[in-house]
């Protein structure tokens, strides 16, 4: 019979906070890194986003490969495969365009890089799952659904929103699942937005914020315990 996992995990992270409004998947990365690897990291932060070829437009599978080059064992899940050309137009992938080549080529060369890819769609307890046997999650959001039940940011405005029955705008940001409290369940989390801290949501508002249409569902496993 499977043990059940632990009520509480939390990984232990140095925070890191996003330089610019493009790159909180690279600051998601850093987090992950030892001071010297962050250190290494930052010296080759422009030549890094020059041969990724995504400037300040970076995607998923952008954030596997420089995940691969760095030796982090990953896997991604996304319910689509390569640039999902429903989003031409839209206000939220403004280089569409422009990223559509690079990204579908990327998708496509992807298992000759060993960098695995798998089309599915998850619930709040097999994120939980992860957490407690292999490590962080690396989560594709819209910021505008995020909040932290510990200090309240950003919870004010999305009730209001909802009482005015206000849809919210898509706005893609990555952040980093870090852990869980099972006995009230919710979620932890590093925001790059943020100054260090850590953050708290339910797994219903996570689902939420993760599920919007923009995302495609993305999210990158990370196996600090091995697979």
């Amino acid at each position: 019979m499977r043990d059940s996992p632990p009520a509480i995990v939390e990984y232990s992270l140095v925070h890191f906070r996003q330089r610019y409004d493009w790159d909180c998947g690279l600051s998601c990365i850093m987090m992950l890194l030892d001071r010297n690897e962050r250190r290494e990291f930052l010296a080759n932060f422009k030549n890094i986003c020059e041969t990724g070829g995504f400037g300040e437009s970076t995607w998923t599978i952008d954030l596997c490969y420089i995940l691969k080059d760095l030796g982090i064992k990953h896997k991604y899940l996304t319910t689509t495969f390569g640039a999902d050309p429903s989003h031409v137009g839209k206000d939220y992938y403004k280089c569409f365009n422009t990223d559509e080549a690079r990204v579908n080529e990327k998708f496509q060369n992807a298992s000759s890089f060993d960098i695995p890819i798998e089309i599915q769609t998850v619930t709040h307890r097999y994120l939980v799952e992860h957490l407690a046997n292999h490590g962080n999650i690396i989560l594709l959001t819209n910021a505008s659904l995020l909040y932290c039940d510990l200090c309240k940011a950003n919870k004010l405005t999305i009730e209001l929103r909802s009482c005015l029955g206000l849809k919210p705008t898509y706005m893609g940001h990555y952040i980093i699942i870090c852990g869980y409290d099972e006995r009230i369940q919710k979620f932890i989390y590093r925001n790059p937005a943020f100054r260090d801290k850590v953050c708290y949501m339910s797994f219903e508002a996570m689902d939420r914020a993760r599920k919007v249409n923009g995302t495609d569902e993305d999210l990158i496993l990370i196996y600090d315990k091995g697979m």
